[in-house]
């Protein structure tokens, strides 16, 4: 059996608190994974990493007779060069991951559970359901599940371009409804 990776998310996997394999480990360990790069700062593109052999072979041909060559690829590419150059790939994936950590910090500091303990820039905390709505005039977010008759689970993601004075802003926000709903 092939070991595959879905590296969407990896540079903020990697660059997480308590995280401890590398980019080497992954090419030591997989077969093929890829370096995802719309949600770490590319416009359009992930690099595919095949380690195995067995995989390269007529890699090329098999994309091109699917229609997935795309023409002047190397364009594409291009943003890799940029984005892996001085660890800039990680840079913004652990400036991503911190400025969740923080929101998610404050959160656990006035008392709220999260649905899942996650170390990177995705936080799911559970809150009162008039708090999310309440919290949904000022922010955009997903509701992630319910979690009890008066409780939801909402997904906080930040991102390579999340202005930490946004997190700030959004952090006093987050202690003014939690005064006015604990008061």
């Amino acid at each position: 059996m092939y070991m595959y990776v879905d590296g969407a998310r990896l540079g903020g996997a990697i660059t997480a608190e308590g995280n401890d394999v590398t980019m080497e480990d992954l090419g030591r360990m997989c077969d093929i994974f890829y370096i995802g790069g719309t949600k770490n700062g590319a416009l359009m593109a992930e690099a595919l990493i095949i380690n195995n052999e067995a995989i390269k072979k007529d890699f090329r041909f098999h994309i091109k007779q699917r229609g997935a060559l795309t023409a002047k690829g190397f364009a594409l590419g291009a943003q890799f060069e940029a984005l892996l150059k001085d660890d800039l790939y990680f840079k913004m994936a652990d400036h991503s991951n911190k400025c969740a950590q923080k929101m998610a910090k404050v959160i656990r500091e006035l008392g709220y559970e999260f649905d899942v303990e996650s170390p990177t820039n995705q936080i799911f905390p559970i809150l009162p359901k008039p708090m999310i709505e309440e919290l949904s005039q000022m922010y955009e977010y997903y509701v992630w599940a319910p979690h009890s008759e008066t409780h939801s689970v909402i997904r906080l993601v930040c991102s390579w371009a999340t202005d930490e004075t946004k997190v700030d802003e959004f952090i006093e926000d987050f202690r003014a409804l939690h005064a006015k709903y604990n008061a």
